[in-house]
């Protein structure tokens, strides 16, 4: 499967306002991109659309919006080809579940594991290599309520992965992580992907940018205002114009920044 999201003319409105304005976005398997804007600019809508949470507000006959070749999804069947971290999910994991518990319930897309819930061999099994894929074996009985942030995220990360998703989703994915904390989310991040997995990461954070992704896909009110390469559309001018106030493109051996 070559084409995993294909977007043409697609709008949301809500309460008679476009807050999605004729998207037209194709992205292709075996790309690792970022959805780079500022708050309000439609990113988390946009994100909504790939998990078919929401649909189109309207559709015409030039209207497409397609996750994997499919118009409509079940949302189980979906976990199989798009792992989502959502910025949410932090908040609804915040009470007394072990890190191995909340692995585990990616299987049925579950906050937490209840009784109708048949784990099967080959599902501990699963959990136990992701857990330790992302090194964190020695966090799996500690509660996700008493986790650190960045502790936290990582067990959100293997519980999308367990499924094997072609894709993972993430949303702000250094949101509330100090400087340590996201420099060895980033690595986890590079390490996910040489294994095959493509992310695109949903952020207003240029810092998120790391060297294995290969397009950047920037909006503003509610539109794609570009899109391309990363070396090509990362620049101060389009970051500048982005965010309405003048800053400067840095890279160093870390990553970029702006200043």
């Amino acid at each position: 499967m070559n084409n995993i999201i294909n977007f043409s003319n697609v709008s949301v409105i809500r309460d008679n306002k476009k807050i999605l304005k004729d998207i037209n976005i194709d992205i292709n398997a075996n790309e690792n991109i970022i959805i780079l804007g500022p708050n309000g600019s439609g990113k988390s809508t946009f994100l909504k659309l790939l998990t078919r949470q929401i649909y189109p507000s309207y559709t015409d006959d030039n209207t497409i919006c397609k996750v994997c070749d499919q118009t409509v999804w079940d949302i189980s069947a979906l976990r199989h080809l798009m792992g989502i971290v959502s910025n949410d999910m932090q908040y609804d994991f915040n009470f007394e579940i072990t890190g191995y518990e909340t692995v585990l319930s990616g299987f049925f897309g579950s906050i937490g594991l209840f009784t109708n819930h048949k784990v099967t061999d080959t599902m501990i099994e699963k959990a136990k290599q992701m857990i330790d894929f992302l090194e964190i074996s020695h966090l799996q009985n500690k509660y996700m309520n008493i986790m650190s942030a960045g502790e936290n995220k990582k067990f959100l990360i293997a519980r999308a992965l367990v499924s094997e998703p072609k894709i993972l989703v993430l949303d702000e994915p250094t949101n509330n992580l100090d400087i340590a904390a996201s420099k060895k989310l980033k690595i986890i991040l590079q390490k996910i992907i040489a294994h095959k997995t493509n992310v695109i990461c949903i952020t207003h954070q240029v810092s998120d940018i790391i060297p294995e992704i290969s397009r950047i896909i920037m909006f503003k009110d509610g539109q794609v205002f570009r899109d391309g390469v990363v070396n090509e559309v990362l620049t101060s001018k389009n970051l500048s114009s982005l965010f309405n106030i003048d800053v400067e493109l840095m890279k160093n051996q870390e990553g970029y920044l702006i200043i």
